[in-house]
């Protein structure tokens, strides 16, 4: 029909009542989860962790829970158990069933609702335990309460059994142990260092709490337990950096929320603020870390006025009293907004003036009875705000030269035809040697190759005006297109693939530990958003005649020996200058044979602590570390 309102195809495009479908229960997790846990990739499986968690934290921060563990099982599944109170079991008065099964089953059923059950809490939507349950493919949980021991068992969301109780016990609790649906997530493998972090984290943010955390898959086990709280957190960041005074610390309570503050000054150049709110780590932050930054670049300034440190009109800048910083803000709100259930922003206004206020009040006073304090502080904002000028003008002098203009390219760039960032890659070559076979070798439409030459700057050792007046940085800066610094934009990246492709030797890995350290310092949104791999070129060419493999590792290569005879020349490959461009393009660089090790950050505190490690002044502790994994180190080549 003419009008397309009837007849065959009417009756495709047709929309009434009858198309609005309502989803009960715990169905509409299941249908899109990642509205409540944010992803269903690893981020999300992880999350589902950190919501069981977050509950027995919750019992902790009322004064009811002194000891939490976890346990990733064989079987892939992880239990969680705690010494609070235990969940409700008896009928609840309106829902006609068990407590434990209204706060398995309903969507915003909780105690976080109610302000006498929990002053503050992270779990403030209600969804969390009932999301987890959702997404389970089987969750288990026993509640030891009033004397009795208590058990139901689910099956993604659906009860399998009644809560019935199966004992008498000493001791109140809950336990819960879920195995994620394999329907649902990408991979329900977890990580045993990114929740290992996460507990961490909350052990510090909980002074005195316990958290122990097993990986029956491994025998790993890490046991958390700080008395001294986030002064102890700022001091495990600090640990390898030489400070310049004592960790300070101040805790105040406004308006009904609590603010907690600890930070401290290294001689480093590197910003380390981490901020939470009700014990969950806001990584984009929110209104309580904005009013941080904005005390204390207030007060920094103010004080430089009056010690004549700033020439007249000049103002220090964020970034600049902020280098070297290391500080946790931890405030504890009652009535939280938090933008999403993933929880990774603070939304409450009022805590921008909450904190600032606080901030402001007691720095003014700490630099006041301690003046040598504030003028240390202050002569090395002075120095990164005339670095940061210093930086500004390399910039500008490169783009005159057109080296950072995005349409003027590096020379030593062989870019590649494909104008589509999602399908570019480039390889960051180790070598002029090693960069002509790449040239050679490569898929011109979608592959480019950047030789550089020799070992870039340290930058862990560098403010950025010293980076920028390195040659080999700006080139590749200028390649990948999206900036560094405070100038980066990831929207501008020119290649969603950057391939570091380095020799299998010590100054192989050094440059490869070089690059992964400016990336990490200066442009850590590549790695945030998994644009970084490293090639995996062969070790060794075993042939027998016409017949060759390449191999990974030494025990491939014994393999290959053992297969081929006593006959076959076994060839290893020191540099990527020794194999000829084909030999390249079928063993590293080819899609569909080569091996790419994807660069992720699992652990942000362990990952910062190994870069300054390797990379920074202190001696010492590199050594320790060297010493404490030479044991893991195959194939080294000196």
């Amino acid at each position: 029909m003419a009008d397309g309102t009837s007849g065959e195809s009417g009756k495709k495009n047709a929309y009434d009542a009858s198309n609005i479908t309502v989803l009960s229960g715990l169905d509409a997790v299941r249908k899109r989860p990642s509205m409540y846990i944010g992803s269903t990739g690893p981020r999300g499986l992880h999350h589902l962790v950190y919501e069981v968690i977050d509950n027995s934290i919750d019992e902790a921060l009322a004064g009811f829970c002194t000891e939490v563990s976890v346990t990733i099982n064989k079987d892939g599944s992880v239990t969680v158990i705690d010494n609070g109170r235990g969940i409700p079991v008896g009928e609840h008065p309106t829902m006609k069933m068990s407590a434990l099964q209204v706060v398995m089953t309903k969507l915003h059923a909780g105690g976080k609702f109610d302000k006498d059950s929990y002053r503050v809490s992270g779990g403030l939507h209600g969804v969390g335990i009932s999301c987890v349950n959702a997404l389970s493919k089987e969750l288990e949980v026993w509640v030891n309460r009033d004397g009795m021991q208590h058990y139901q068992k689910y099956a993604r969301g659906e009860p399998m059994t009644p809560v019935t109780q199966i004992g008498a016990i000493g001791t109140s609790g809950t336990t819960i142990r879920f195995y994620p649906d394999s329907d649902i997530f990408d991979s329900i493998e977890f990580s045993f260092d990114v929740l290992s972090a996460r507990l961490r984290e909350l052990a510090f943010l909980n002074k005195g709490l316990k958290i122990n955390i097993v990986d029956e898959r491994t025998d790993k086990r890490h046991d958390f337990q700080y008395e001294g709280g986030i002064a102890t957190f700022v001091e495990h960041l600090n640990k390898n950096q030489n400070v310049l005074h004592e960790v300070i610390r101040f805790e105040k309570e406004k308006e009904g929320n609590i603010v907690e503050i600890a930070f401290q000054y290294n001689d480093g150049y590197a910003e380390k603020v981490f901020s939470f709110a009700n014990n969950i780590n806001t990584i984009e932050g929110g209104f309580h870390l904005s009013g941080f930054k904005g005390a204390i670049t207030k007060v920094l300034n103010d004080f430089a006025g009056k010690l004549n440190l700033l020439d007249k009109d000049v103002k220090l800048a964020g970034e600049d009293v902020r280098e070297g910083l290391v500080a946790v803000i931890s405030v504890k709100v009652q009535n939280p907004q938090f933008e999403g259930q993933t929880k990774t922003k603070l939304g409450n206004y009022e805590l921008k003036g909450i904190v600032e206020s606080v901030v402001g009040e007691r720095l003014k006073n700490l630099f006041n009875e301690n003046p040598k304090l504030a003028r240390d502080v202050i002569s090395k904002s002075v120095m990164a705000a005339k670095a940061r000028e210093a930086a500004r003008k390399a910039r500008d002098l490169a783009r005159r030269k057109s080296v950072l203009d995005s349409g003027s390219l590096p020379g030593k760039l062989a870019d590649c035809s494909s104008k589509d960032p999602s399908v570019s890659e480039i390889y960051i070559v180790e070598g002029d040697s090693a960069g002509g076979s790449a040239k050679q070798g490569r898929n011109r439409e979608f592959q480019a190759i950047l030789p550089l030459k020799g070992k870039i700057l340290n930058v862990e050792k560098a403010r950025l005006d010293k980076v920028m007046k390195s040659e080999e940085i700006v080139t590749l800066v200028t390649a990948l297109g999206c900036g560094i610094a405070d100038e980066f934009n990831i929207e501008k990246l020119r290649y969603h693939k950057v391939i570091i492709m380095t020799d299998a030797d010590v100054d192989g890995a050094h440059i490869r530990t070089l690059l992964l350290t400016l990336l990490y310092r200066y442009m850590k949104p590549l790695i945030e958003n998994h644009h970084i791999y490293i090639a995996q070129p062969p070790l060794f060419r075993v042939k027998a005649g016409k017949t060759s493999k390449y191999v990974y590792t030494e025990e491939e290569k014994d393999l290959a020996v053992k297969e081929l005879g006593d006959k076959s020349y076994v060839q290893r490959y020191k540099g990527l200058g020794e194999m000829n461009p084909e030999q390249l393009w079928d063993t590293t660089m080819n899609p569909d044979n080569r091996t790419l090790l994807l660069i992720k950050e699992e652990d942000a505190v362990e990952a910062d602590q190994i870069f300054t490690i390797l990379m920074g002044d202190a001696v010492e502790p590199r050594r320790k570390f060297i010493e404490d994994n030479a044991n893991l180190v195959t194939n080294l080549d000196v």
